[in-house]
């Protein structure tokens, strides 16, 4: 069970604090409910039943500092990871965002990164789909808000802090 204050990742609506528990009647029956506010929407409430394995699912941890750091080291050495079938690429990509995988996460958004910037490089106006282009914005969507949230920065510093990380691990250090 959830405790109040928790803090959490739900779904696609990112960093949450569970700010109760409460009792609601929908229709005829009546179930306990976490009420969670995200932290990016201050105006928005969540309600996830207490009882449902399936919106359960969909909560998990957050990173720990530390973890974020390693994570970002790890960032140069992940493969990527197209697939050149639409459906295929599609159906895998939802799963990515809708898992706690934040590897895979990675992975996706530096596939979809770098396709981009290979479609700028051939000119003529090319660039990625436009559902590979919202699956890239969700998934940094997911990925920066929770490094800002943890690291304590802006969501809009999230890529320069990332890189820089990167920087600093890959320059030779002097002897």
């Amino acid at each position: 069970m959830l405790a109040i204050g928790e803090e959490l990742i739900y779904g696609n609506s990112g960093v949450c604090r569970v700010a109760g528990i409460q009792d609601m009647t929908v229709g005829t029956e009546t179930h306990s409910y976490y009420v969670l506010k995200p932290a990016y929407q201050a105006s928005s409430t969540i309600y996830v039943r207490v009882d449902s394995d399936n919106l359960q699912s969909k909560i998990r941890r957050i990173l720990s500092e530390d973890e974020i750091l390693n994570l970002i080291r790890q960032m140069p050495f992940e493969d990527t990871i197209w697939e050149s079938d639409d459906n295929k690429r599609r159906d895998l990509y939802k799963e990515i965002l809708a898992g706690s995988d934040r590897i895979a996460l990675v992975r996706m958004i530096k596939t979809l990164f770098l396709r981009s910037e290979n479609l700028k490089s051939l000119g003529k106006g090319k660039k990625l789909h436009a559902s590979d282009e919202r699956f890239l914005k969700d998934a940094e969507k997911i990925l920066y808000e929770e490094f800002a949230y943890v690291l304590d920065i802006k969501r809009e510093d999230v890529l320069t802090f990332i890189c820089r990380q990167i920087e600093a691990i890959s320059e030779p250090e002097d002897e």
